[in-house]
């Protein structure tokens, strides 16, 4: 029965990885979306939220299961309710990647106001953070995770220095407002993607060192 359970645990482990693999393409995805004004790529990327829908629903049903069935204890409940607590962040960072789609095809119905540069930018380092919160889940690498934690301050600069630029865009012609305002929007959604990765990090050291760290790590 023991081995069984521990093999249902890496199933879960699998599957958790699984979902983590395609909300990161999701990003990566939206974001050529929006740099090469792909509306196409953009309505995949909505339609495809379905399926971190379905991944969501499927992770925590095999959490409760395991948690009914097998009672763990210590260490082994940790890892199956800090991935009841994974799953959600990565199922709303594929919100985020819903949302940026959401502007990108706005943004395409007009001239694109500015190269983007900084967008990229947080994107990848975005991208980058949730890739090494999971990364650090699955090797109980606390080190990792603390390194994510501290890398949300990159982000959090990029975005300020998105909306400074954008508001003098903005001061300077009234015109360019609409097309201001949905970049902004999607800095902020890259933003929480950061945001939701280091909730993860932060999670990955309550699973290993069964110490709670929210809102005390650096951001």
């Amino acid at each position: 029965m023991q081995r069984h359970f521990h093999e249902e645990l890496d199933a879960l482990k699998q599957t958790l990885l699984a979902m983590g693999g395609l909300v990161e393409e999701q990003i990566r995805r939206v974001m050529i979306a929006l740099l090469e004004r792909d509306g196409d790529l953009a309505r995949e990327v909505i339609e495809r939220d379905t399926q971190v829908n379905a991944y969501d629903v499927e992770i925590d049903e095999t959490c409760v299961e395991l948690l009914a069935l097998y009672q763990p204890t210590a260490g082994d409940l940790r890892f199956i309710t800090t991935a009841m607590k994974i799953v959600t962040d990565l199922e709303r960072i594929g919100d985020q990647a819903v949302n940026i789609a959401q502007r990108a095809l706005e943004l395409n119905q007009e001239p694109q106001l500015k190269p983007y540069i900084d967008l990229p930018r947080m994107a990848e380092k975005a991208q980058r953070m949730v890739k090494e919160s999971l990364d650090a889940y699955v090797g109980r690498d606390t080190a990792l995770a603390r390194r994510v934690c501290s890398e949300d301050a990159e982000v959090d600069a990029l975005k300020e220095q998105i909306f400074r630029e954008l508001l003098t865009f903005m001061m300077e012609d009234a015109r360019t407002i609409p097309r201001a305002i949905r970049l902004i929007l999607i800095s902020r959604f890259l933003e929480r993607v950061a945001d939701h990765a280091t909730n993860i990090a932060e999670m990955v050291v309550y699973m290993v060192e069964s110490k709670m760290v929210r809102h005390t790590l650096a951001r």
